[in-house]
C-alpha cells in the first residue's frame, strides 16, 4: 500500500511541476498516513498549501520544505480544537424549512438552487411540480445506472444487460417487452396507471414479479412489460429505481449543500473526519413517545436520566421525539395549558440533573398528533407556549421540525417521527415480496431509500406542503436515518446507511443510544 502511495505522490507532485527529494517524500508519507481512507484528501490538501507557500520558491521539495508546510496545517488543526468555532460545531441541528431547495434541469442535465421565498401555500402549480420534482430526482439519478445507460453503439446482440427506458408515450402501438419509469396514480377509481413526464398508461400487476419494499400509490418504480391490446400495461417485472452510492451522487454535484449543514472545503472536511473518527465517546440518546402527562411515563424517564448523570461520560445528545401528550392535540383537546404544565415539570427534572443540564444538549422533535398548525409534513416546531416553562429551566435547549436533520462533523443524520410502517403496509397495492426478507421493517427502509423520500404516501393519506416537500428527499443518501414509530424496536443497515427505530418508550419503555462515530446501534429498555 506504501508503495502505491510513494507513486501517487510522485505523480501528483509531477504534475504539478515538482521535483521531490527522498527525504521530502518520507515527510510527505508520514504526513499522509495520519489520514487512513483519506490520503487522496490529503495529499491535495498538503499540495495545495506547497502551492501557496511564498517560502518554497524552488520547483525542487526537500524535508525542509515540506516539513514547515505541514506545520503549519497541525498547527491549524491544533488550533481549530482548542477553540472551536460555533459555526463548525460537532453537532449542528437543521430545521426542515432551512433547508435549500433544489431542481433538476433534464435540458441541461444539473440542479439549480431556488432563489426567493416558498409561501407555505402555494398555487396549483407547486403541487403538479411536487410530483415532477420527486420523478425528475429519480430520472437522473437512474439515468447514471449502469444497466441503464444507452449503449454507445446499437446492437442487436441478446446477451446485452442494457435496459434501455422507453417514455411511455412510445409504447403506443409497440410489441414486444420494454422497459418503463414512472409514478403510480390512481386516474380512475380502482384503475392503476404509470405516468412519468410523456403520458400515462393503465398497468396491470397481477403477474408482475417485484422486488423487496412497499408498492404503494405515489411510489415511482421501473417496470418491464409489454402492452395489450386492450391498452394496457402487463407489468412482468418492476422493482423501484436503483441506489446510487452517496460519494458517487456528491461527486456528480459537488458543491450544492442538498443537506442543508453548509457546503465544507476540501480542508475542513479533512480536519472533520480527523476529528469524528476521534469521537469515540459521543453517544446520542434517542427516545420516542415520551407521554409528559403520564405519570409513570415520567418516572420511567427520571430513571433513564439518573442513569446517565452518574455514567463517566454523558450522552452528547438527547433527543425526545413525540408524542409528548397521551392525547391527540387536535381540535377536541383543550389542555394546552395543562401540557405547558408538564413541559415545565421535565425542565425542572433536567435541571435536577446538573451533569446533563451542562454537558448535554437536549433536541425535541414534534410527533404526528402534538400540537401545530396542521397535520401536513412537515411540522415546525413545538408551539413556543408549550415551551416556554421549560425553556426557564433549559435555556439551551433546541427545539426543531418533523423531519429533523443534524450535522455530526461530516456525518448527516436525519430524524423522522411518524408512524409510518403501519400506513405503508395498508397502502400497499401488492403483497411485499418474501423473496429477500418477510421483516416490514426492511421493507419500509428499502423503500424510502429507494424513493429517495421519507414519505412516499399518497398525498390523501398523508398531506405533505407542497412547497417544502423537498424537506422530505432523501437525496444524496444520508448516513443515518431514524425512524421514530410505534413498531417494535429495529435497525437495518441497508447498502451502507444505517436505519432504526428506537420503539415508543411510553407504551415499551423501550429507546436507543446511538454512538454516531461507529454507527452503532445500543438497544435499551427499562
Amino acid at each position: 500500500m506504501s508503495g502505491q502511495t510513494r507513486k501517487l505522490i510522485q505523480k501528483k507532485l509531477k504534475i504539478r511541476g515538482y521535483s521531490l527529494k527522498m527525504d521530502g517524500l518520507e515527510e510527505i508519507l508520514s504526513f499522509v498516513n495520519r489520514f487512513q481512507d483519506a490520503e487522496d484528501e490529503a495529499m491535495d490538501l498538503l499540495l495545495d498549501q506547497l502551492d501557496h507557500q511564498s517560502s518554497v520558491k524552488s520547483s525542487i521539495i526537500d524535508k525542509e520544505a515540506v516539513h514547515g508546510v505541514i506545520s503549519l496545517l497541525l498547527e491549524a488543526e491544533a488550533a481549530e480544537e482548542e477553540y472551536p468555532t460555533s459555526s463548525r460545531s460537532s453537532i449542528r441541528v437543521v430545521d426542515a424549512f432551512l433547508v435549500p431547495k433544489f431542481r433538476y434541469d433534464p435540458i441541461k442535465k444539473h440542479f439549480f438552487q431556488h432563489a426567493g421565498s416558498l409561501p407555505i401555500h402555494g398555487e396549483a402549480s407547486a403541487k403538479a411540480a411536487l410530483y415532477r420534482d420527486r420523478f425528475l430526482l429519480l430520472f437522473q439519478r437512474v439515468s447514471r445506472d449502469q444497466h441503464f445507460i444507452k449503449p454507445a453503439f446499437d446492437t442487436d446482440d441478446e446477451t446485452s444487460q442494457s435496459c434501455q427506458l422507453s417514455p411511455i408515450q412510445s409504447l403506443v402501438g409497440q410489441r414486444g417487452r420494454r422497459w418503463v419509469m414512472g409514478v403510480i396514480s390512481q386516474l380512475e377509481d380502482g384503475h392503476f396507471y404509470l405516468e412519468d413526464l410523456t403520458a400515462a398508461v393503465e398497468i396491470d400487476f397481477s403477474k408482475a414479479k417485484i422486488t423487496t419494499g412497499f408498492f404503494a400509490e405515489n411510489t415511482i418504480i421501473v417496470a418491464e412489460g409489454e402492452m395489450l391490446s386492450e391498452g394496457i400495461f402487463q407489468v412482468i417485472t418492476c422493482g423501484f429505481p436503483p441506489l446510487e452510492d452517496r460519494d458517487k451522487s456528491l461527486k456528480v454535484f459537488a458543491g450544492h449543500d442538498f443537506f442543508g449543514g453548509g457546503t465544507l472545503t476540501k480542508e475542513e472536511t479533512l480536519r472533520l473526519a480527523d476529528l469524528e473518527k476521534r469521537a469515540v465517546n459521543d453517544m446520542f440518546v434517542i427516545l420516542s413517545d415520551i407521554w409528559l402527562d403520564n405519570e409513570q411515563v415520567m418516572e420511567k424517564l427520571e430513571t433513564v436520566l439518573n442513569g446517565f448523570e452518574s455514567v463517566e461520560i454523558v450522552p452528547s445528545l438527547f433527543v425526545f421525539m413525540g408524542n409528548f401528550c397521551s392525547h391527540p392535540c387536535n381540535l377536541s383537546f383543550h389542555s394546552f395549558s395543562s401540557l405547558r404544565l408538564h413541559f415545565g415539570k421535565l425542565g425542572r427534572m433536567i435541571e435536577a440533573h446538573p451533569r446533563l443540564k451542562e454537558q448535554s444538549q437536549f433536541l425535541f422533535i414534534p410527533g404526528p398528533d402534538d400540537a401545530g398548525p396542521s397535520t401536513a409534513l412537515p411540522r415546525c416546531a413545538l408551539p413556543k407556549y408549550l415551551t416556554e416553562e421549560f425553556q426557564k429551566h433549559v435555556p439551551n435547549a433546541i427545539f426543531s421540525s418533523n423531519p429533523c436533520r443534524i450535522k455530526f462533523y461530516t456525518q448527516e443524520i436525519v430524524f423522522f417521527r411518524q408512524d409510518l410502517l403501519y400506513r405503508m403496509r395498508r397502502s400497499c397495492l401488492i403483497p411485499p415480496s418474501t423473496e429477500e426478507t418477510d421483516d416490514p421493517f426492511e421493507h419500509l427502509v428499502a423503500t424510502i431509500t429507494h424513493q429517495s423520500h421519507l414519505c412516499p404516501l399518497p398525498l390523501f393519506v398523508q398531506p405533505i406542503i407542497w412547497n417544502y416537500d423537498h424537506c422530505l428527499h432523501l437525496y444524496p443518501t444520508p448516513h443515518t436515518i431514524i425512524l421514530g414509530d410505534r413498531s417494535e424496536q429495529k435497525a437495518f443497515k441497508y447498502t451502507g446507511i444505517t436505519c432504526f427505530n428506537p420503539g415508543s418508550f411510553a407504551e415499551d419503555s423501550t429507546f436507543v443510544a446511538y454512538r454516531p462515530c461507529s454507527q452503532e446501534v445500543e438497544f435499551s429498555a427499562l
